[in-house]
């Protein structure tokens, strides 16, 4: 039976990108969630002023790639040290956040935010939201596989891709 968890690590297609790789994880959605309007565009979205946070929801086996590795993976393709921002992209939407669906999936994102604390994995404290799951609202389809879609994109070839190449060297033992 497959499970579901939804990450906030800056622009989802960086996240998105890497997350479609991995072994174990069987579907993968961006959209939006943590904030206060109903039915946000990518539009309002980006103002700041929806309180919403770009997201992906992974759907998973757990048989095959548990919600540690999962937050491993999360944890290694973004800072989870700066506050409302990844690199030049800044604001509330790019916040770092663990959206868990199940008391397991906060608990295994405690212990490990706690373990990278504790190991000073990161210079700077671990700003990571934890919230429960309220409201997923689904980004509009043109994002989808946006990444493979628009590889001649400046933005696509100037992060996403380095972070990708990135990912794939790091977490090759892991790949679908």
């Amino acid at each position: 039976m497959t499970q579901q968890i939804t990450l906030g690590g800056g622009c989802f297609w960086c996240t998105e990108g890497a997350y479609k790789q991995v072994r174990g994880i069987t579907e993968v959605q961006s959209g939006y969630a943590g904030g206060h309007t109903e039915h946000p565009t990518y539009e309002e979205v980006c103002t700041g002023q929806t309180g919403h946070a770009e997201v992906v929801q992974l759907t998973f086996d757990p048989t095959v790639i548990s919600v540690r590795e999962i937050l491993e993976i999360f944890f290694a393709i973004h800072d989870p040290t700066q506050l409302n921002r990844q690199g030049n992209d800044i604001g509330t939407q790019y916040r770092s956040a663990i959206f868990y669906h199940t008391d397991e999936q906060r608990l295994a994102a405690e212990a490990i935010i706690a373990e990278m604390e504790q190991e000073q994995v990161w210079p700077q404290p671990i700003v990571t939201a934890l919230e429960a799951i309220t409201v997923f609202w689904p980004a509009e389809s043109y994002h989808e596989n946006y990444v493979e879609r628009n590889p001649e994109n400046a933005y696509c070839q100037a992060v996403v891709q380095p972070k990708l190449a990135k990912f794939r060297r790091t977490f090759a033992s892991k790949l679908a």
